[in-house]
């Protein structure tokens, strides 16, 4: 019997463990990547506020998020850049602006982006495991 007449089930049975290692380093590498895009578009983020504010990332987008000269869209990004350093740091602009309020994004910073982040400052979230895993900066 050659190559090309195997059963197809019989080549899957042999194969089988190969492919679902290949999809598992494909899965982590995705995940890897992921994680790396969203870290480095909110330190790009920081390093904007930092051109506007004094200090670090942490603190330019601390000052970004109460500043009123920025619109509300801005400060949101601010707002999530801070959760996405997961830094305790920014915790005390985030609580300041949390209203426990339903969001109105017309007039408030979104209250939903606010939790989240002051849950990712506090280490509460599952997510950022491969920053810390892999001490990404």
């Amino acid at each position: 019997m050659t190559a090309s007449t195997v059963p197809v089930s019989r080549w899957f049975r042999y194969w089988w463990p190969l492919l679902l290692l290949v999809a598992a380093i494909a899965i982590v590498l995705a995940l890897v990547s992921l994680e790396w895009w969203i870290q480095s578009g909110a330190r790009e983020f920081g390093d904007e506020a930092r051109r506007e504010f004094s200090g670090d990332r942490v603190e330019a987008l601390s000052a970004f998020v109460d500043s009123e000269k920025h619109t509300l869209a801005e400060r949101n990004h601010a707002v999530w850049a801070l959760g996405q350093l997961r830094d305790p740091r920014g915790l005390p602009v985030l609580i300041k602006h949390r209203t426990g309020k339903p969001c109105d994004h017309s007039r408030f910073l979104c209250q939903y982006e606010i939790e989240k982040a002051i849950a990712l400052c506090r280490q509460e979230g599952a997510r950022g495991w491969i920053t810390r895993v892999l001490k990404l900066p």
